[in-house]
């Protein structure tokens, strides 16, 4: 999805629809495969280190999951906000209050 924002023609209404959908698509499918990705790291660890180190794959899971949990908190808004100035009440709809006659 990134690809084809780069890849796109910048034309007018590509910037009102399109090129944000394609971010939000992108952006969430971004935090789904973070999630599993970390998911599948911490069962990893815990089957890897299950007998010998069992005590270790708590804290390695926990600092593994510190830059995701940042990146998840920095990226959140960004995801929330363009959702809403896409799919919310702005100013280029129809049936906006805002309406420039």
């Amino acid at each position: 999805m990134f690809l084809s924002i780069l890849t796109s023609r910048y034309a007018e209404e590509d910037f009102l629809r399109s090129l944000p959908k394609r971010l939000i698509i992108g952006l969430g499918t971004l935090f789904i495969s973070i999630a599993a990705m970390m998911i599948a790291f911490a069962a990893a660890l815990s089957i890897v280190l299950q007998r010998k180190l069992k005590w270790a794959s708590i804290p390695i899971a926990l600092v593994a999951c510190l830059p995701v949990t940042l990146f998840a908190l920095l990226q959140f808004p960004l995801l929330v906000e363009i959702y809403l100035s896409t799919y919310g009440v702005g100013i280029f709809r129809a049936d906006s209050k805002y309406k420039l006659d």
